[in-house]
This record gives structure tokens, sequence and C-alpha cells, in this order.
């Protein structure tokens, strides 16, 4: 193999790796969801949870969809949010 390709193969490698970690975290943040709203518990506003997701899916993004890492910077944030929601105030609804 010449050097071209071998950084191809590489740079090919590097995204798949990066893409399965954004997979991976969509997918955690997914079950937290739906396992604090099966408790009970509030999940945050539903634009983060929803935001996250759609940012995930777009094609336009802050860096080009091979570098998940900005993906992964949202879903994060998102995960990070859904697990410091406070109480809800009584009398209202988790949705």
């Amino acid at each position: 193999m010449d050097r071209t390709t071998t950084l191809l193969v590489i740079a090919a490698v590097v995204a798949a790796v990066l893409l399965a970690v954004a997979v991976g975290l969509l997918v955690r943040l997914v079950r937290a969801r739906r396992t604090l709203r099966r408790a009970g518990l509030p999940t945050g506003p539903r634009w983060v949870f929803w935001g996250a997701v759609a940012y995930l899916l777009l094609p336009t993004d802050l860096l080009p969809d091979p570098v998940y890492l900005d993906d992964i910077g949202v879903l994060l944030l998102a995960l990070r949010s859904l697990r410091t929601a406070g109480p809800l105030p009584r009398g209202t609804s988790g949705s």
C-alpha cells in the first residue's frame, strides 16, 4: 500500500469509530430519557433532547460529518442535562 491509501484507511477507521461512539451516546440518551420518564422523574426541557437528536441526524454541522466530535459533544451535553434535571413542581406532568 502506498502512503495515500494508508492515510485514507486510517481516516475511514477513525471516522467509523467516532460514528460508533456518537450512535452509542444517542442510544444511551434515549434509554436515559425513557428510564426517567417511566420512573416519573423530570427529563429536562424537551427541546434539549430533540435538538441533540436532530443535530446528530441533520447534515449541517459545525464540523464536517466525518468528524463526529461536535455531535458527540452535543449528545453528552443533552445526556448531562437529563441527569441534572431538577424535580418537577407539584401538579405538573413529566411530559
